[in-house]
């Protein structure tokens, strides 16, 4: 069981405590957060309260946070797309609309289901429900994943991630046309507090986050861009182009009304480089963008011609 401590400063003071700790425990909805308030997992200054229990300046909030449940991942033999493995590593080109790992109600048709069948080992690092999972990208955006087939693989895989040294590249078909060439996006990311299913830029319970990019191509009313990652936080290319006024085409959550979401947002993990975790070799490893997305822009080049 994991226990979390938080102080509670003059920016909080006031609040309710279910409030309070959803600024803390981002990938936890205030639902969740509730449930183990009621539970008896939250006390504050070692006492036993409710959700509306109003913070003041010092108190000391111990959230314990159970362990996964032992749920049953099964194996399914789901088709994959692998680009690269050996005995620590797998990279696979992930289509759009398949789930990374299970979450709460969600057990079988994820990728982690369709790897376990494929090698039936991965790194136990993060546990029942994420085994072998370095890092993620969302259900509707395609393209490369990493993963870990022992804990080594993973260890030394994370700290790449921590240390930026990743080169993780994606291309985005954009609203708009970005008149220059080059752009850097530096806003915090938090919790939507109107949305909690949603990411925005803010300056409150927000964590760094860095986007850089490039114009690859430009149609009538939309460009297609490069995108590079300096953080990985939870959504932010999709966050940061809807910051600039340039969210991604498809996009049910940032998107706009009129596109059509049938695919999901046009956001692909086009590269992927690594330094291997046991040979120390540099990998580096590039995809196509899948068929809707290339149908798309020969559709936007044709529009372009007439």
């Amino acid at each position: 069981m994991e226990t979390i401590k938080i102080t509670v400063d003059e920016e909080h003071k006031g609040q309710r405590l279910d409030k309070l700790l959803s600024g803390y425990l981002k990938d936890m909805s205030r639902t969740q957060i509730q449930q183990l308030i009621r539970q008896q997992n939250v006390t504050v200054n070692d006492v036993i309260v409710k959700s509306s229990y109003k913070a003041e300046i010092g108190d000391i909030c111990c959230v314990s946070i159970p362990d996964p449940e032992n749920t049953d991942i099964l194996p399914e033999n789901i088709p994959l797309d692998i680009v690269y493995e050996d005995q620590d590593v797998i990279v696979v080109n992930k289509p759009s609309g398949m789930i990374v790992h299970p979450s709460a109600g969600i057990y079988s048709g994820t990728l982690v289901n369709a790897l376990l069948y494929h090698c039936q080992d991965l790194s136990g690092i993060n546990g029942v429900m994420r085994p072998g999972i370095v890092h993620r990208i969302d259900k509707e955006t395609s393209g490369l994943l990493m993963v870990a087939k022992n804990d080594l693989a993973h260890q030394s895989l994370s700290e790449q991630l921590q240390e930026h040294t990743v080169t993780r590249r994606y291309y985005a078909l954009v609203h708009g046309l970005i008149p220059h060439e080059f752009g850097r996006i530096d806003a915090p990311i938090g919790r939507d507090p109107r949305d909690r299913q949603k990411m925005t830029c803010t300056d409150k319970n927000a964590k760094e986050a860095i986007t850089n990019f490039k114009v690859i191509e430009r149609f009538r009313d939309m460009s297609l861009v490069e995108c590079r990652l300096e953080t990985g936080r939870t959504h932010q290319i999709r966050v940061h182009m809807q910051y600039i006024g340039h969210p991604v085409y498809g996009d049910p959550q940032y998107g706009l009304r009129r596109d059509d979401t049938s695919h999901g947002q046009y956001l692909h993990a086009k590269i992927l480089g690594f330094i291997h975790p046991r040979t120390h070799e540099e990998l580096y490893f590039e995809s196509e963008l899948p068929d809707f997305f290339l149908n798309k822009l020969s559709q936007l080049r044709e529009e372009m011609g007439e």
